[in-house]
């Protein structure tokens, strides 16, 4: 390790583009937020940790890393296929990275996004282990106490860490623990040497079993999307609050409306509001942040509302992510400081571009699974209200 008084720590995050299990896998939303985000924010809150970089072939995931704050190293495709390692990324990323800054690094980190519940503490322990513990290696395990079997060549079961003739009760047996496949954390020179992650004296970083889940199939991001309500909630805050957010968009139909339209004889189309909403909306304004309206209705009642709200307003619009994008862009905010409330499956591309995807109470499956939170209130029924009293509190009622 060098003699710089504070060690350069790296994390490196791989995450290709293709995966035939689970297909954009690490694009995929878990609590409303990309596997890849939700891996270099954990990073990023780490305390030892001093750069991401996440190693990726794909320019939707190099795009996702860079908004949420890592640097992006591009994987030749050698190591980019299905046979590749994660230790061939890790040392072509650390070796474009002390290219890039002419620095070495002391301690590399291997982060896996595929295990979306990781906690700063985590990266944090491995980390330590080297930096503060002297380890030369570290991984993250979950104790155990199970009886592991195996089956030889005839089918025959036979015990693995006991004798099945004898079967001690738990409290009598020393813990094991589980790989989680989570975090490592290697000395730079010790891996550049070994060429893989455990080497030397490895120090097992013990973690919480309960967050313990890698997306290998479509069913474990099910399950990752049903406890992420659960398992987000230990780690910062449930609701977005006003520190977090720059601006606030906001789809229509479904969202400001309850979805339904009227229609008279001559094929004028009408809808309901709620004046709550426009309450909201305009503290949200009188508070500072930018507030759009972004919609792929054509029907002028959309820009109709956004002059009564004095909101600028995108409407009939195809491709609702590429118009966020540029909005963003214009406007100079960065997007995961984007809240974006939506109720269907044209709003998803935009819950991946956000920090803070939100889905009304009566959204379709897909929107509320992929939404980092939702609201009480349905759609047209107070749901921006709802928000704003989140990010404003007792200043909503501020005039």
């Amino acid at each position: 390790m060098s003699s710089r008084q504070e060690p350069r720590v790296l994390a490196v995050i791989p995450a290709r583009g293709g995966s035939k299990g689970v297909p954009g896998k690490n694009l995929a939303p878990v609590g409303g937020v990309p596997l890849t985000v939700r891996a270099v924010r954990a990073c990023r809150e780490a305390r030892h940790v001093t750069d991401v970089v996440v190693s990726t072939d794909d320019p939707s995931i190099a795009q996702a890393a860079r908004s949420a704050g890592a640097e992006v190293v591009l994987r030749p495709a050698a190591i980019a296929g299905d046979t590749a390692t994660s230790e061939a990324a890790v040392l072509h990323a650390m070796d474009a990275y002390e290219t890039r800054h002419d620095a070495p690094v002391d301690v590399v980190l291997l982060v896996q996004c595929t295990s979306p519940f990781i906690t700063p503490e985590e990266i944090e322990g491995v980390a330590a282990a080297v930096v503060e513990d002297g380890a030369d290696s570290a991984l993250t395990a979950a104790s155990t106490h199970g009886f592991i079997w195996r089956t030889d060549g005839s089918g025959d079961g036979f015990g693995v860490n006991h004798d099945k003739a004898h079967r001690p009760r738990r409290q009598d047996r020393e813990p094991e623990y589980l790989e989680t496949g989570t975090a490592y954390a290697m000395r730079a020179d010790g891996f550049r040497a070994a060429g893989h992650r455990f080497f030397g004296r490895t120090a097992v970083v013990r973690t919480d079993p309960d967050r313990v889940l890698e997306i290998d199939e479509p069913g474990d991001l099910d399950r990752a999307r049903a406890l992420a309500p659960l398992l987000d909630t230990g780690s910062g805050s449930a609701l977005p609050t006003r520190a977090e957010i720059d601006a606030v968009v906001l789809d229509f139909d479904g969202t400001q409306t309850d979805d339904r339209v009227w229609i008279d004889q001559s094929g004028h189309e009408t809808v309901a509001v709620h004046r709550g909403d426009g309450l909201g909306i305009a503290a949200l304004r009188r508070a500072g942040l930018k507030v759009l309206i972004l919609s792929t209705e054509t029907n002028p009642v959309v820009a109709a509302r956004a002059r009564k709200l004095s909101v600028p307003v995108l409407h009939g619009i195809d491709r609702k992510d590429l118009a966020l994008k540029k909005w963003c862009d214009e406007q100079g905010v960065d997007p995961q400081r984007v809240l974006y409330a939506g109720n269907d499956v044209n709003d998803l591309p935009c819950f991946t571009i956000v920090g803070w995807p939100v889905a009304v109470a009566d959204a379709q499956p897909e929107a509320r699974a992929a939404a980092r939170t939702t609201t009480t209130k349905n759609g047209g029924h107070g749901a921006v209200r709802e928000i704003a009293a989140w990010l404003l509190g007792k200043e909503l009622y501020k005039r």
